[in-house]
């Protein structure tokens, strides 16, 4: 009888597998779900039911697919009713920034609202001043929001405070720069290593170096490089910190067009082999067709967010 629930719930379309045990009490029943989804991934949810009453739950479908449980009207005597989220691994909700600039207000966000999945390579993409930086510098804690939440593997960040906004920025973000932000009288083996030396768990630089093609470019200085090996510096000085998320913006803004595919290559395939979230930030809309989700913004909105079905190798893009 439980699953008769689902046709009517969900509207996403594919395959779905439910898990169900029944824990019963005096007065209520109250029954875990597990549903699995391809586009979700598995979800716990609860649904509860008033013996005296038996009120049906509502499971419906919300922006991003995610899965959300809303009980139904509870008996006074309970209060309002509740809702269960399922939560992605990143998530903006209703998120809101406004700079201020003397008396006017100057809205970068206007209720963003996007989900990311954990090991998937994302693709934020939209024109000079959509506000994509700026969602870029919230999740990456060097920005504060106005109103709404941002969370990151279950952890609401919007509500840290300067102290804990340090440590997400120090153990937990990796960022990769337009311009790489090199330290020009360090080599490149230092520069990464600079970097390990602020986090807990870092990997081993000259490891990292190597994994990105600079095994021999080692022992030099930002100057003795070209631009892309530059950004491969930079990239593996982010990645040696071990971090949760990796967050570039416009990565190849600065390179050449065949420099800017090696570089997304190496990005990709840091994302598959690592399993590491990785958000690209890029006005560049031909390297959408290589992410996993595509995040449109436009005028400080979430215009469009879509899961990419047919993803093309980097190869093969032209721009």
């Amino acid at each position: 009888t439980e699953t008769s629930l689902l046709p009517t719930a969900y509207r996403g379309g594919g395959h779905l597998t439910l898990r169900y045990k029944s824990v019963m009490d005096a007065q209520s029943e109250i029954r875990r779900f597990t549903i699995c989804s391809p586009k979700c991934g598995a979800v716990l949810l609860y649904y509860y039911i008033r013996s005296e009453d038996r009120r049906d739950s509502v499971l419906k479908m919300s922006a991003g697919d995610a899965l959300h449980l809303q009980r139904g009207p509870a008996p006074r005597q309970h209060g309002t009713s509740q809702r269960v989220k399922c939560m992605a691994y990143v998530e903006f909700r209703n998120v809101k920034k406004i700079y201020k600039s003397g008396e006017v207000d100057i809205p970068a966000l206007n209720g963003a609202d996007f989900i990311i999945e954990k090991g998937e390579f994302c693709v934020v993409v939209g024109a000079s001043g959509a506000g994509k930086t700026t969602i870029l510098n919230i999740l990456g804690g060097m920005d504060s929001l106005t109103s709404g939440s941002v969370f990151l593997d279950g952890k609401e960040i919007s509500a840290y405070n300067r102290k804990q906004l340090t440590e997400y920025r120090r153990y937990e973000i990796g960022f990769v720069f337009q311009f790489y932000n090199l330290v020009q009288n360090l080599t490149a083996l230092e520069n990464v290593e600079l970097a390990t030396q602020l986090t807990k768990d870092p990997l081993d630089p000259a490891e990292v170096l190597t994994q990105v093609g600079l095994k021999d470019r080692l022992k030099n200085f930002p100057a003795q490089l070209s631009g892309g090996e530059q950004q491969r510096v930079a990239i593996a000085r982010a990645l040696a910190k071990n971090p949760k998320l990796l967050l570039c913006d416009e990565p190849t803004g600065a390179l050449d067009y065949q420099t800017g595919k090696s570089v997304l290559s190496l990005l990709y395939d840091t994302c598959r082999k690592a399993g590491m979230t990785v958000v690209v930030i890029t006005h560049n809309s031909a390297l959408t067709a290589m992410a996993d989700r595509v995040i449109t913004v436009k005028s400080g909105k979430i215009e469009n967010m879509y899961l990419n079905s047919n993803r093309v190798d980097i190869s093969e893009i032209e721009w």
